[in-house]
């Protein structure tokens, strides 16, 4: 009977610890980066953040309708995509504010998963960084102060004060343009209030960007009806980091196939404009 109980304890012994040996081996220890890196769907590719459980993005809030704060909080249609990537992911949403040079920095610094603020691909930002595929495009347009008649065509621009936003393809334009008179603002509003008081002529900026600023301004700016080139917009990713672009990629493409990007578009221009 002994040697029966004994037999019994022993088994009831090895069904338990084997037991308890699955729970260790499959278990993830909160935070950590496997436990980050697991899509909701697992037939997804896997998203290795830069901070286990939770996806970053670096951006410049003076960007409407792309990136605005409402209230304490950044919105916008990126903040909208970012969270689409996130949700998709399982992770949580964390937005970075600052000015759009360091926000192109961030990822590259490994501060940052990407960053989003009406990014361009160039030839000279595909030196140090990556991108997603391009998800929306904008004309750059000419913003004046009211009855402002100096510009009448592109070539009028070499003749007046301009001012654009430090690290964007309106800088680089006049930069490649060869414009002397040019002021690099790290936020576009505070370019706008110079422009109202005279400091400068013009600003060179994105067309939705700059009906946000007209918007609340109607009684002293205006825009030209010209537009100097056309803008496609990508999220910009760690050089080399071709895993993140392509995790993102995958969300971008369901976004775009199903029409959520042109709702968030339609979405925070009626809300900033």
């Amino acid at each position: 009977m002994k040697k029966v109980l004994s037999l019994i304890l022993a088994a009831l012994m090895l069904l338990t610890l084997a037991a308890c040996g699955g729970t260790t081996s499959s278990a993830t220890p909160a935070g950590s980066s496997e436990a980050a890196s697991t899509p909701a769907d697992s037939g997804t590719p896997t998203l290795n953040t830069v901070t286990p459980g939770k996806l970053t993005m670096a951006t410049d809030a003076g960007f409407a309708p792309y990136e605005y704060v409402e209230g304490e909080k950044v919105v916008g249609i990126d903040a909208d995509i970012a969270q689409a990537i996130a949700d998709y992911y399982g992770l949580e949403l964390v937005i970075q504010d600052m000015d759009f040079t360091n926000a192109l920095l961030a990822p590259q610094n490994g501060t940052a998963d990407f960053a989003a603020a009406g990014v361009s691909i160039t030839d000279e930002r595909l030196e140090t960084m990556d991108f997603t595929m391009e998800y929306a495009e904008s004309d750059q347009v000419i913003l004046v102060r009211k009855g402002f008649a100096d510009i009448k065509g592109e070539e009028d621009l070499a003749n007046v004060k301009i001012g654009v936003q430090q690290g964007t393809t309106a800088d680089l334009y006049c930069q490649d343009m060869g414009y002397e008179s040019v002021n690099a603002y790290k936020k576009n509003l505070v370019a706008a209030e110079d422009l109202k008081n005279g400091q400068i002529d013009c600003m060179i900026l994105d067309n939705m960007p700059a009906e946000a600023i007209l918007k609340q301004n109607t009684e002293e700016l205006e825009i030209l009806d010209m537009v100097l080139f056309t803008d496609v917009y990508a999220m910009a990713v760690k050089k080399g980091n071709t895993e993140m672009a392509e995790a993102l990629n995958v969300v971008l493409q369901q976004l775009i196939d199903e029409g959520k990007i042109e709702q968030f578009t339609q979405k925070h221009m009626d809300a900033s404009m």
